[in-house]
């Protein structure tokens, strides 16, 4: 097979490369998500801008993964938005690995997280047509959404479960959690 430095493909391959650029991932990381988070606010996409989103939320997820202070929590919130982005592009499959990951992270994280997970579970379950799977994860982001304690997340992941009414793919304008500016600490 050779090493990467022997394709003709692979550009500035170094044996010798450097620890990870943290300050370069969680800039990543931010500016990944929210670029896909604009797509995902746009009324109509193409297929090239369907590809992008996807990418971006992945790669947001991948930058994530590697800063020091990724936890379940970041996790929880990069899975969900790539599951969302897969519904919004029509992969009910990829949609619901990225959903069931969500649930995974969020289990022992507050009740909203949680809730954003099984929303998006439920999402995907409606794209793809399992309405015993839907009805499911439905019912536990709507018993999550009961423990959520502040008014306006609550209301949020409420108005995010309503919206499967209008669409399986359907848009929201509410991530779990924005993530912080690459600024801030």
């Amino acid at each position: 097979m050779g090493s990467p430095s022997s394709y003709p493909f692979t550009v500035g391959y170094n044996d010798s490369v450097q620890g990870p650029d943290h300050d370069a991932h969680r800039r990543s990381s931010v500016e990944c998500f929210n670029r896909a988070w604009q797509l995902i606010e746009l009324p109509r996409r193409t297929a090239d801008e369907n590809s992008e989103m996807l990418l971006l939320a992945m790669s947001s997820l991948w930058h994530w993964t590697q800063r020091p202070e990724c936890g379940p929590r970041e996790r929880s919130i990069g899975c969900w938005q790539v599951s969302r982005c897969a519904a919004l592009a029509g992969h009910a499959s990829l949609a619901r690995e990225f959903a069931q990951r969500a649930i995974e992270h969020s289990k022992d994280l507050d009740p909203y997280l949680l809730g954003c997970a099984h929303e998006c579970a439920a999402r995907a379950a409606a794209l793809d047509g399992d309405s015993a799977a839907l009805e499911r994860h439905r019912n536990e982001a709507r018993r999550s959404a009961e423990r959520v304690s502040d008014a306006e997340d609550r209301a949020r992941l409420l108005a995010d479960l309503e919206s499967l009414n209008q669409s399986p793919a359907g848009i929201s304008s509410h991530p779990p959690t924005a993530p912080r500016s690459p600024r801030s600490p």
